[in-house]
């Protein structure tokens, strides 16, 4: 799902390596829905806990994808960091663009005055989703960083130019069908994601292509986010090493209602759901 990188390309502290690829999805509404989050639901939230399985009664309803504006509360560990928004927008016929903005509003995040924006412009091909253009613009301690990728299908080769880190400067990806950028994949995984499915897909973002793999707990789980229970589906990314990346998803409110990161020995990283729309 998209990754704001720990190889950055400003010297960003421990508390910014934030997952782009694993933290953000969503999908639209054409209501509003506020979700209380009080201090003990944040507590709650931070602790991932024994999962507990439940039989399925609902039958899971498929994607459609439509536009929408989500935002989470950050928090590092238990202690807020910022707020996260994502936005998906049709910009005509099938083609779309997806948006992401990170702002630190607290503690060394929000004196930093950090900002990172990242976006993707795509088409839908079918069942795919065809990235076509890719940016991403970082502000921090008085600098700004930003790079800009370019997919081309006809030739079949991605290119990023800009503020890129210098091991990967002048890089060129063969591009294959299915191949997405991180913000893409957010949006595919909820689009495939089936109890007991395992996903993959290739990762083609930021001068780099990985192989991301996922897998969907086979029952669902209980998970409460303020004053409300879902009935959740959990989603683990199975092959980031120490890194490790965990989505609920639930067919009633359709934006992931928690993502838990957990980096290393890195204090975990948890962004919440606290308001979507369709717009």
């Amino acid at each position: 799902m998209l990754r704001l990188h720990a190889d950055s390309y400003i010297a960003e502290p421990e508390y910014l390596r934030l997952d782009y690829m694993s933290a953000l999805r969503s999908i639209a509404l054409t209501s509003l829905l506020l979700l209380p989050v009080s201090a003990g639901a944040v507590a709650q939230a931070n602790t991932v806990q024994a999962p507990v399985a439940l039989e399925s009664t609902t039958t899971l309803a498929p994607y459609v994808m439509r536009p929408f504006s989500g935002t989470y509360q950050v928090f590092r560990g238990e202690k807020p960091l910022g707020q996260a928004t994502m936005r998906l927008v049709n910009t005509g016929g099938a083609r779309w663009r997806i948006d992401l903005n990170i702002v630190g509003t607290q503690g060394l995040a929000g004196a930093a005055g950090v900002n990172i924006q990242q976006s993707t412009v795509f088409d839908t091909s079918g069942d795919q989703y065809r990235p076509i253009s890719q940016s991403t613009v970082r502000h921090a301690l008085f600098a700004t960083r930003k790079t800009v990728g370019t997919y081309n299908w006809s030739s079949k080769q991605a290119s990023w130019s800009g503020d890129v880190k210098k091991s990967r400067r002048g890089r060129v990806i063969p591009l294959q069908p299915g191949d997405m950028s991180g913000l893409l994949i957010n949006l595919a995984v909820m689009r495939d994601a089936k109890p007991g499915a395992s996903l993959q897909y290739r990762f083609v973002d930021d001068s780099r292509m990985r192989v991301q793999s996922y897998a969907v707990a086979p029952a669902t789980e209980n998970i409460t986010i303020g004053d409300i229970s879902y009935d959740a589906m959990r989603i683990d990314r199975t092959n980031a090493g120490e890194d490790r990346t965990t989505v609920w998803f639930t067919p009633e409110v359709p934006l992931p209602v928690r993502i838990h990161m957990k980096d290393g020995d890195d204090a975990s990283l948890d962004l919440v759901l606290t308001q979507y729309k369709g717009v």
